[in-house]
């Protein structure tokens, strides 16, 4: 049974690469294998990128002194990294991976807005488009999330500014959310959750 396991992430040629071990010990002899191994074929480790996370699975503290090196040089400890995309956690939650695609979301939208904030553009288009350019953005990678309400809560409510936003309605019109996000006028989104 494993009572802790490393992580070790670092950029071979623009790819991550991740050893794990359950041990500082093991992830230390990987990662001199791993050097080694890259050494022989004229290849060197970058020190500066080089980083580890540490999940404590059981719940006890870590009684290691050992720091984590490439040769004397100490690896930082982090407790976040991007990996294939996705910021990983070290306490298995997903709050920056939200705020990551909530993020791309808003950056989607802000070099669209030109389109999706002109009012001479037909709302059903503005639909059409804000399915196909914006909400993938937003929902990329949600498929494998262990979600929560609040999570489904932050997503849907940045897509109802933005849907608000394109349709040029506020709050302050008191129209109901169904209301905009059933399309009358056209934009027929679905709302964010679980399936």
């Amino acid at each position: 049974m494993f009572e802790k396991t490393m992580s070790l992430t670092f950029p071979v040629q623009g790819n991550d690469v991740v050893l794990v071990g359950e041990s500082r010990e093991e992830v230390n002899g990987r990662l001199e294998t791993w050097r080694q191994a890259l050494e022989a074929y004229g290849f060197r480790l970058s020190r500066s990128k080089t980083e580890y996370m540490e999940w404590n699975f059981s719940g006890r503290r870590s009684r290691s002194t050992l720091e984590v090196k490439v040769g004397d040089h100490i690896i930082p400890q982090v407790t976040r990294f991007k990996y294939l995309g996705s910021f990983v956690q070290n306490d298995g939650e997903i709050e920056a991976d939200v705020s990551h695609r909530i993020q791309a979301g808003w950056l989607k939208w802000r070099r669209a807005s030109g389109v999706l904030c002109d009012k001479k553009v037909p709302l059903k288009l503005k639909g059409k488009f804000y399915r196909t350019a914006i909400r993938p953005a937003l929902l990329y990678g949600t498929e494998c999330w262990a979600v929560k309400s609040q999570h489904e809560n932050q997503v849907s409510v940045t897509e109802m500014r933005m849907l608000r936003w394109m349709s040029g309605k506020t709050r302050q019109d008191r129209i109901r959310n169904d209301t905009i996000r059933e399309g009358r006028g056209g934009i027929h989104s679905r709302k964010v959750g679980r399936k």
